[in-house]
């Protein structure tokens, strides 16, 4: 009795290999389908970059891009248009109290 049981599970377990491959086949549609026209058309272009954008050199004066730069920086100057009371963590709140992380260089998107 034990071997016909074995010999079954063997068998069985054969059986379902090859069931697992046909289960594999669907005669439904996929979720790609039916973009097959964006698909060509943008197998056929020929560059969709701008031939302007491999050029890396840019024309520009390096010590007038950080003097600008360092204007923007520094609180003397607003802290880049920032008018607040804290630009910066290091500045003194009109309380008299640091500003430290309240600061508008600590949140995101701040003046700094």
């Amino acid at each position: 009795m034990k071997w016909r049981l074995y010999f079954g599970a063997i068998t069985a377990a054969f059986a379902s290999g090859c069931a697992a491959d046909y289960l594999n086949n669907y005669n439904t549609m996929t979720l790609a389908s039916g973009d097959a026209n964006n698909t060509n058309s943008l197998m056929q272009t020929v560059d969709p970059f701008n031939p302007n954008s491999n050029n890396t050199h840019i024309e520009g004066d390096g010590q007038r891009s950080v003097a600008v730069i360092q204007q923007y920086k520094s609180p003397a100057s607003g802290g880049g248009g920032y008018s607040g009371n804290c630009p910066t963590d290091s500045s003194v709140a009109a309380d008299g109290s640091n500003c430290g992380k309240r600061s508008a260089e600590s949140r995101p998107g701040g003046a700094l």
